[in-house]
């Protein structure tokens, strides 16, 4: 039927429905807090075994850190005192990030004979490795309960020492960047004599308000926003550094500039200039700061402004991910390889999508003294982004410091070109654009890769090169599964060459190149069978070094089996998932089974039927997985295809493709002999979550659900959620049907709804689960809602964590595991 036609009752019962949740009682009155569980210990066991470290590798190539962490924070660590600041979580106590940092310890590994060196002297809150330019040393951060301290280590000895006092401001993020010349560093620190934080008044001053001058301005479901004025007080006490130049050898500090609420300050290749973009007034209450106002300047070597860029207006318009960007000029940054060039962005539509324009964007460079206007390098049909390269440039420069490689994107029908641009002696124009692939971002088979990336001489991100050729580094998606590749592209003749493949037996990662041509490179190799560890590899004949040994941290996992199925939608689609079985599993064996899934959009039934991920992964588990269901006797389908087929309207059919899917995997699971049809349970996590209420509401092929931190009424995202562009009052139809709260009266199966009491994910208020609750429980369903305080969209803390796995256990084995068949209520 048409919209039309369905229009006025549909707006009715969203009334209706609207007005009954308001009337239900507040969630704070549904029960007492109940005390942490625990699942059994040796589910416990598991958890606390600590990850594999994450790996960096020096500028020259020679070495690697080795970055390890711990399992879970306690609690205690999460319920430490927070502020909640224009999309920031600062932690008033240190004046850094809020929770501490992820690293507990760092080793040094030479890739010439594989020693390995612990680094002493600083243990427990350590931020991420920064090497020097030069490859010397790297630096860290240290956070105590006195403040963020600035550390730097010696590779050679495996020493470090504190360069400051724990008084740097990391408030946005790392606080200190490398100089060019490797001796030294620029660090943001509290201002001195700063005082006080401010205090609210006891007595508001009037009333909070906000106003539009009737221009169209979608607003966004951000969280953590500024409320009053005390929170700009606070935002404007917290965030406001000064920067500073600290000597690497002496740790002498020199003052740089003025105090400001800096969102970057960067050195240029030469160090003789810095690109200063400050926060500036008014605030807003709609957005988070990245989205306030700035001012862009160009300052000396002293910190003094040489010339104002540009002044960028408050921006409250619509979502980057569906198109919408700031007007006028964005993205300043350094050109490397040159001594002080600046590349930045120029939306050519306003910003806005929904123009209908020739081109979009366009890059300009500008060289100092940067006088006059700046010189087009590209423009291009569609918006400049970063997702296909994956570093958060809109532009990406070889090291050759001539190479510039261009991507944009096309939303609607998911086409994305890259382009490599020659770009000529500063002030002239660039050459012409040279077209290195025009694809579909669905066809994951022929993801072409992304490139691989160094640190050159002045610490600048380039695009690694070998004369007139780069390094692409890709999934390797194929219908078997992933293999992973590393391949050289000559930009000069456009011939490509394999110099890298995962085996068809494995999984094999690049993590970084030992040497300018390749012909060394560090991987990380996994089976199903052997743990993740790195390997020095030469690329010409395969010869392997092994850099590391992890022994399996979880065996208590050995022998669980994983495959990857492969099964049809009712419409020929095809569709997979990764089988996971529990270690004494028996051939024929009926389990009770959870189908874990996350949907995702596509335009075209090609890239929705293809495989994605690999068998070969070696099973590790961390936080409140579903796997760990494999110790209680559960088989358990992992990342089952949920693909919605149709680009812009592929939500118009969305419950229909939902069940579909779910459909087919439990029809794959009964014929295999693996799960009987009466005990298949599904679950997921956000838009998880969201699909597996309307999974419950919408069809009777699983037994049980569980919806962790989702969203379920869609009217409360009126503006476009997920890929959906159109807004609530121009399809209130989709966003009606698309919402499991709209259809509660449906839900006949067990929900359970877990989600974090500060929850800042965009949509996924924790609202939207407590009224999932009281619309359940009002029309008679079974649901449990757990609130977990201190926790966000995911869970972190290891009571929490704990305390998720043992819902997740009783949940299934009380309405899956242990249910009797056909009990389905129909």
């Amino acid at each position: 039927m048409s919209i039309r036609r369905f229009a006025a009752p549909i707006s009715a019962r969203v009334a209706l429905v609207a007005l009954a949740t308001l009337l239900l009682p507040p969630s704070d009155r549904l029960a007492a807090q109940e005390a942490y569980r625990t699942p059994p210990p040796d589910v416990v066991d598991i958890l606390e075994a600590p990850p594999f470290p994450q790996a960096a590798m020096s500028p020259s190539g020679d070495r690697m850190i080795l970055a390890y962490s711990e399992s879970m924070p306690g609690i205690a660590d999460l319920a430490a005192p927070m502020l909640r600041l224009a999309g920031r979580r600062i932690s008033p106590v240190t004046n850094g990030m809020h929770a501490a940092p992820p690293f507990v310890r760092f080793s040094v590994v030479d890739l010439d004979g594989g020693d390995t060196r612990d680094v002493t002297g600083a243990e427990d809150g350590l931020g991420p490795p920064l090497w020097s330019p030069a490859g010397d040393g790297f630096a860290f951060t240290r956070t105590t309960s006195d403040g963020v301290a600035l550390w730097l280590a010696d590779p050679e000895t495996g020493t470090a020492r504190a360069l400051t006092s724990p008084t740097l401001n990391g408030a946005r993020g790392e606080p200190c960047a490398w100089m060019p010349d490797s001796r030294s560093l620029l660090c943001h620190f509290v201002p001195a004599g700063r005082g006080v934080a401010p205090t609210p008044a006891a007595i508001p001053v009037g009333p909070i308000t906000q106003e539009s001058g009737g221009e169209a301005a979608p607003s966004w479901t951000f969280q953590d926003l500024l409320e009053d004025a005390h929170d700009e007080a606070l935002f404007d006490y917290y965030l406001t550094s000064q920067p500073a130049l600290v000597d690497a050898a002496t740790g002498a500090a020199q003052a740089i500039g003025a105090p400001a609420v800096y969102e970057s300050l960067d050195p240029s290749p030469s160090g003789d200039y810095y690109l200063s973009v400050r926060t500036v007034r008014p605030y807003s209450y709609l957005v988070p700061d990245s989205r306030f106002a700035r001012e862009v300047e160009v300052l000396g070597r002293d910190g003094a402004p040489l010339r104002t860029l540009a002044t960028l207006p408050l921006d409250e318009g619509g979502p980057e991910h569906l198109g919408f960007r700031r007007a006028g000029l964005r993205q300043f940054s350094w050109r490397p390889g040159v001594p002080a060039t600046l590349a930045y962005v120029e939306a050519l539509d306003g910003g806005n999508p929904a123009l209908d324009v020739p081109h979009r964007d366009r890059v300009l460079t500008l060289a100092a003294p940067f006088d006059g206007e700046g010189t087009e390098l590209v423009r291009t049909e569609h918006r400049l982004g970063s997702g296909a390269f994956g570093f958060g440039y809109p532009v990406l420069w070889g090291e050759d410091g001539e190479t510039a490689l261009v991507y944009e994107f096309d939303w609607p029908t998911r086409r994305t070109r890259a382009w490599a641009v020659q770009a000529d002696a500063p002030g002239a124009p660039g050459g012409q654009p040279a077209l290195l692939w025009d694809r579909s971002t669905d066809d994951w088979y022929g993801n072409p890769g992304d490139p691989v990336m160094k640190q050159d001489g002045a610490g600048k991100p380039v695009v690694h090169m070998d004369g007139t050729s780069i390094f692409l580094a890709g999934p390797g998606g194929s219908p078997e599964g992933d293999r992973p590749f590393l391949d050289r592209l000559d930009l000069a003749t456009a011939e490509r060459q394999r110099l890298f493949h995962s085996g068809a037996d494995s999984y094999e990662t690049v993590v970084g190149l030992a040497d300018a041509r390749a012909g060394r490179i560090v991987i990380r190799r996994e089976t199903s069978e052997e743990p993740p560890n790195y390997h020095l590899v030469a690329t010409a004949n395969d010869e392997r070094t092994a850099l590391t040994s992890f022994p399996n941290p979880q065996p208590q996992l050995a022998g669980i089996t994983k495959s990857k199925i492969y099964y049809e939608r009712d419409d020929g689609i095809p569709l997979s998932g990764e089988l996971y079985l529990p270690a004494d599993y028996e051939p024929g064996q009926r389990l009770p089974v959870l189908v874990w899934a996350y949907p995702r959009e596509f335009a075209d039934e090609d890239g929705a039927g293809q495989v994605r991920g690999s068998a070969h992964r070696f099973t590790t588990i961390s936080g409140a997985s579903h796997l760990l269901l494999l110790t209680q006797g559960f088989a358990v389908l992992n990342d089952a295809a949920m693909p919605i087929v149709g680009g812009f309207a592929a939500n118009d059919t969305y419950v229909e493709q939902l069940v579909a899917n779910g459909k087919a995997a439990v029809d794959k699971l009964v014929e295999m002999g693996v799960a009987d049809r009466d005990r298949v349970g599904i679950a997921g996590h956000s838009y998880g979550a969201f699909m597996t209420a309307n999974m419950l509401a919408h069809s009777d092929d699983f037994a049980a659900g569980i919806a962790r931190s989702g969203a379920f009424n869609r009217s409360l995202t009126p503006f476009g959620f997920q890929y959906e562009r159109r807004t609530f009052w121009e399809a209130p139809e989709v966003y009606f049907r698309m919402s499991a709260f709209m259809h509660a009266e449906k839900i006949n199966e067990p929900l359970l709804l877990t989600h974090g009491v500060i929850d800042n994910n965009s949509g996924t208020f924790p609202v939207q689960s407590e009224r999932m609750y009281h619309a359940v429980k009002g029309l008679g369903g079974t649901v449990r809602l757990v609130m977990l305080p201190h926790e966000s969209h995911g869970y972190r803390a290891r009571e929490s964590v704990l305390h998720t796995v043992w819902e997740m256990f009783d949940w299934m084995r009380r309405h899956v595991k242990e249910r009797q068949p056909n009990a389905l209520v129909p």
